[in-house]
């Protein structure tokens, strides 16, 4: 069984990643990808398991991020789009070298709730994993929905959501029970201060599953860090104000 990630690449110029995040695959960023070919070679992934690289396996960050690794470009600015941004960020930690700057979007160095600390609720992330394990679809489907909950435009944004996802073959079940462990119990908050590049930090103001008073914490804890928070998007601004996103990633890439 091959361990090639499934990865397609668009566009001329300086290299630039996408990552997306749990339950997904690569088609949810084309939107953006037919904006950032005009400046960048874009190359995007599905991540092991998830789409075109079902094939593919992974238990651990780490496993992932090497998988991811092999067939990346040698240096590119990395974006990661909420478990993407715990991936880019492992990346931009562990593997500095492959990363001239890195994008998070609507990502947390610590997805769960803990103390005062923002975020998802243990409880949720638990009731996650068991509902998996009654009804796959019917989970993803409500993953799917809440992406956009709050956003003016939730509905078209689900669907459009829904139709970019389902066109590529259903995440393996390993994958994703894997990845809620990696949301449940990643804590990388500590090592922000490590991160040796330009980091851009972008939110949706209406995200319930990244709260944007993450955004003032982590201003905090990374202080040189810069971060923009997009005013009618949830948890997928890049589909939401699609092209305000594009213009973000273009002017932080560049400058």
């Amino acid at each position: 069984m091959s361990e090639v990630l499934h990865w397609q690449t668009e566009g001329e110029g300086p290299d630039l990643v996408l990552i997306h995040g749990w339950g997904m695959n690569g088609a949810v960023w084309d939107q953006t990808v037919e904006i950032l070919k005009h400046e960048y070679r874009v190359h995007v992934v599905d991540l092991p398991g998830y789409g075109h690289s079902g094939h593919c396996c992974a238990s651990s960050i780490e496993e992932t991020a090497l998988l991811v690794l092999q067939g990346a470009p040698e240096q590119a600015v990395w974006l990661g789009w909420s478990l993407g941004g715990l991936i880019a960020t492992h990346i931009a930690l562990n593997h500095p070298a492959r990363v001239k700057k890195l994008i998070t979007v609507a990502s947390s160095p610590k997805f769960a709730a803990q103390d005062e600390w923002r975020g998802i609720q243990p409880k949720v992330l638990k009731a996650f994993t068991s509902q998996l394990v009654d009804d796959f679809q019917l989970t993803i489907e409500r993953f799917m929905a809440l992406q956009a909950m709050g956003s003016p435009t939730a509905r078209q944004d689900v669907k459009a959501l829904k139709e970019k996802v389902l066109s590529r073959p259903a995440p393996r079940p390993e994958a994703l029970f894997s990845g809620l462990k990696m949301l449940s119990d990643i804590d990388m908050r500590t090592q922000l201060s490590d991160i040796s590049v330009p980091l851009l930090r972008l939110y949706g103001r209406l995200d319930g599953l990244v709260p944007v008073q993450v955004a003032n914490d982590l201003n905090t804890l990374v202080p040189e860090s810069q971060s923009c928070i997009f005013s009618r998007s949830s948890h997928a601004p890049f589909i939401t104000e699609t092209d305000d996103f594009c213009h973000q990633v273009l002017e932080f890439a560049a400058s």
